[in-house]
């Protein structure tokens, strides 16, 4: 006989509740029995399909002919129950139709807003219909009905109670399963929402704005006569972003403001440029402080060069013996004189004495090859 049903099942409502009535289609067409049910009574997986519900099939405006056949060709009435379904003529219509067929053991209710019995028209939920027909005892299956803590599982526990009676079999029998994928669902839900969060905190922690400090120690050998360390400009490049700052002086810190704090512990590209330093061009480990060695570049001050010339001969004086920091030399054949002073002795210039007499008895240093020192006699 069930074979003979287009329909599963007829869904009754108000307008008011449409929005039920389409939760509760999906909800019945789509779910899924248990397998040893599905067995034993030669069911289909989901074996509460089609369902009928106005909006999608006709539009509804009395009980016409149309709607006539389709309660015909259902098997089962449910009726979204509520106030507004209460104070409904066609629904009290499409009730008294179906009862009419001699199907009143196929008539169920769902709750959904609204008190079963209540007597009074603001808040009774089943229609009057059933009261003048004399239908049996009625509970339903209620949405609102306190059985739990949380409301969902309320609701969970109401669709559970109507597919029970439309399939007719125990209700603890597809309940139990029912709570367990529940279960399962909210357990991979929460599973989820904690694999997003962290996510996001490893993204934020990523992304998180740091400042990098970098100072620098100067490790070459102490030299009081010698200019202090200034002026030193230090570059850190961070992917497709470069960020330079200066020193201005040997105790300050070069800080790098707001660099992601993904890069911190990788490899990072820096580079250090400061007068009379040797340059720094390496591949480092990001830290928020670092400090790193720097050495003077020994020739700036130590590699001395200069000609001897001759105003009144005007020509180069060559043999001529020259002594700067009790370092000596004597001119080539051109006049020139070379010094390479270490860094311990090195100054910012030097007096020098000569065997000649000395025009100007001071060289600066560094002196390019073509400075030239005036000398007269031998």
């Amino acid at each position: 006989m069930a074979d003979s049903y287009k329909y599963y099942a007829f869904i009754s409502y108000n307008s008011g509740d449409t929005k039920w009535g389409k939760r509760l289609q999906r909800k019945l067409e789509n779910y899924s029995m248990p397998a040893t049910l599905c067995s034993k009574h030669g069911w289909k997986r989901n074996p509460m399909k089609p369902v009928f519900f106005a909006p999608t099939d006709i539009q509804p405006g009395g009980l016409t002919a149309e709607l006539q056949e389709r309660l015909r060709a259902s098997r089962h009435l449910v009726v979204i129950c509520s106030p507004r379904s209460a104070r409904s003529k066609w629904v009290g219509q499409e009730i008294a139709f179906f009862h009419s067929l001699g199907r009143t053991a196929d008539i169920h209710f769902f709750i959904v807003d609204g008190t079963p019995h209540s007597g009074d028209k603001a808040t009774e939920c089943f229609n009057p219909v059933v009261d003048e027909l004399g239908l049996p005892e009625i509970l339903g299956a209620n949405i609102h009905e306190k059985v739990f803590r949380w409301s969902w599982l309320n609701r969970e526990r109401a669709y559970v109670q109507l597919i029970t009676k439309l399939l007719g079999v125990e209700f603890d029998s597809v309940w139990q399963r029912h709570k367990r994928m529940l279960v399962r669902r909210v357990v991979s839900w929460v599973a989820a929402v904690i694999a997003v969060i962290a996510a996001m905190v490893v993204v934020w922690a990523a992304n998180r704005p740091v400042d990098v400090g970098v100072s620098l120690n100067e490790a070459s050998a102490s030299n009081p006569n010698l200019p202090p360390l200034h002026d030193a400009v230090i570059t850190l490049a961070l992917d497709n972003e470069t960020k330079s700052d200066t020193i201005a002086n040997g105790t300050g810190i070069a800080e790098f403001m707001n660099v992601p704090h993904r890069f911190i512990g990788k490899d990072v590209h820096l580079s250090m440029t400061c007068p009379d330093f040797i340059p720094i061009d390496t591949t480092v480990v990001l830290d928020t402080e670092m400090t790193f060695d720097i050495y003077r570049d020994t020739r700036v001050y130590g590699d001395i060069h200069f000609r001897l010339w001759n105003p009144d001969t005007e020509q180069t004086v060559s043999g001529c013996k020259i002594e700067v920091e009790g370092y000596t030399a004597i001119s080539d054949e051109n006049g020139r004189v070379s010094f390479s002073i270490p860094l311990e002795r090195q100054k910012t210039s030097y007096t020098v004495t000569a065997s000649a007499t000395l025009l100007d008895n001071t060289i600066y240093a560094p002196s390019g090859a073509d400075d030239v020192l005036l000398v007269t006699g031998e």
